[in-house]
């Protein structure tokens, strides 16, 4: 596995892997990685001939008191992961490359991005469609996969791609998860063995508040239960619970189509969130 670290490097790597033939798909991550990342990496191992994955802390995509400072960066353990699974290079670019000085461009992705966390984290998705347009721009990949954990996310993206007709596809990768239910991430890090044993109220809540809801029972009722839930179980505040359309993230106070179940709640200083999808 080759590892680049300016665009003359990576220019050049990937001038050589595209001349060897097949198709190139990319991975973007924060590094940190987990089993729920190396499971986009198999994903798109599968579905291309050549696996490019990022590992970039981005910091227009944190907030003025988010963890940008205590996020994890173990980039040597993560290269030694992406090189055992096979993965053809790794761009892990400077904040001075990804944002020279001078850089005055940022990417609103409008609807999609303003409820939810985009409401909980204001700027939030501004900075993460303005460094996946750059990775993209710099990658040029055939395919890109995302998980569907960071729902809200995927749907920014694949929005961001149809809006600007880049010639990338979005692929989705369901949500890993430990044998307790909770959701893979890299901020699970964070939680001592009680709050951990608590948060997993959160995967719970959404199972129970599902199937509540595909059994025709009153959503806005289910929600509110869902929240006192959470409260009751552990968790010091609950951002939102809400069921959305899956494609354009609207609030529904009925199920009358394809529809995602998301809950964003903290646990320790830790902000969680996950989601499940509920079709009628």
């Amino acid at each position: 596995m080759q590892i680049f670290r300016d665009m003359a490097a990576l220019d050049e790597g990937l001038a050589a892997l595209r001349a060897s033939g097949g198709r190139i798909a990319m991975v973007p991550t924060m590094g940190a990685l987990h089993e729920g990342h190396m499971a986009l990496v198999a994903r798109a191992l599968a579905l291309a001939d050549h696996v490019v994955v990022s590992i970039f802390v981005n910091p227009r995509q944190f907030g003025p008191n988010e963890d940008l400072a205590a996020y994890p960066r173990r980039e040597a353990q993560d290269a030694a992961l992406l090189r055992e699974a096979g993965v053809a290079a790794l761009w892990a670019p400077t904040v001075d490359i990804m944002y020279p000085q001078g850089f005055s461009t940022s990417i609103h992705v409008a609807g999609v991005s303003e409820g939810l966390d985009g409401a909980a984290r204001p700027g939030h998705f501004d900075g993460v469609a303005t460094v996946v347009a750059k990775l993209f721009g710099q990658v040029r990949p055939d395919i890109a996969c995302f998980g569907e954990k960071d729902y809200q996310q995927l749907a920014v993206i694949r929005q961001l791609v149809a809006d600007l007709n880049l010639r990338v596809r979005i692929a989705g990768v369901p949500t890993q998860r430990a044998p307790d239910g909770l959701a893979l991430s890299s901020r699970n890090a964070y939680l001592v063995a009680a709050q951990r044993a608590r948060a997993t109220a959160l995967p719970e809540m959404l199972v129970s508040a599902g199937e509540a809801i595909r059994a025709r029972e009153d959503v806005p009722a289910i929600l509110a239960w869902a929240t006192r839930y959470l409260l009751d179980s552990g968790f010091e505040s609950v951002d939102y619970v809400k069921l959305c359309d899956a494609r354009t993230l609207v609030p529904l106070d009925r199920l009358d189509r394809p529809a995602r179940l998301l809950a964003a709640a903290r646990i320790g200083g830790t902000r969680l969130i996950d989601n499940i999808a509920v079709n009628p």
